[in-house]
């Protein structure tokens, strides 16, 4: 992964400065999503200093992530003062889940879902893959809910608690993270986000069908 060339140019890096800036207060002031600053690229390297780092530019790292939060001033601390570069990240588990799956799957069941007129929340394209924010859910009840299935793909992921997420726009991978459906105000503020039993047998099927070469849908 390189370097993003757009921090040589001082005005486009002060842009993306204040675009992370921003994304981190929405996220934890509107949102009510406790984000924290990710790791970042320093010449080609990720920046926590594992030479072998296995998502270079886009995890938890100093502060780590259990200091996630969404008080505006030390957000603000955080990517005014400390680390402007960084990409903001979302710890899931708390407010906010996930399940992610690759991106062609995502797509097809992001499309067929909207057929069904299920409610959807926010969606996120990242590359590769497709992310899904449900409410949260605890390990024991999406155990309880893949048991019942009859084979579940090892492609998708669950994002529950002491996971995380890269937000748009970012920093590192977080460039390359957009919004396929944006976050909407619930009725009683933050973000309205659906829960994950009602989605997630379309979404194991859309994968199943990725893995085993089946046309989707």
């Amino acid at each position: 992964m390189r370097d993003n060339p757009m921090r040589d140019n001082p005005r486009s890096r002060s842009a993306a400065r204040v675009s992370r800036l921003a994304a981190a207060l929405t996220a934890a002031t509107e949102y009510r999503w406790p984000v924290v600053p990710g790791t970042q690229l320093v010449g080609g390297h990720c920046s926590c200093g594992d030479p072998d780092c296995p998502v270079p530019g886009v995890h938890p790292h100093d502060p780590p992530l259990l200091a996630a939060t969404t008080d505006a001033r030390m957000v603000r601390w955080w990517w005014e003062q400390r680390c402007p570069d960084a990409p903001p990240l979302v710890a899931t588990g708390r407010t906010v889940s996930a399940v992610s799956l690759p991106a062609a799957a995502g797509a097809r069941a992001l499309a067929y879902l909207a057929a069904l007129r299920l409610p959807l929340g926010p969606v996120m394209a990242m590359p590769g893959r497709y992310a899904m924010l449900v409410a949260p859910y605890s390990l024991d009840a999406l155990g309880e809910m893949l048991a019942q299935l009859p084979w579940v793909p090892g492609s998708l992921r669950y994002h529950g608690s002491g996971g995380f997420l890269p937000l748009p726009p970012g920093g590192g991978a977080g460039d390359r993270v957009r919004w396929v459906l944006p976050p909407r105000q619930g009725a009683d503020g933050g973000v309205w986000l659906p829960q994950v039993g009602p989605l997630l047998g379309e979404l194991v099927e859309a994968a199943v069908q990725l893995d085993s070469g089946r046309p989707t849908y």
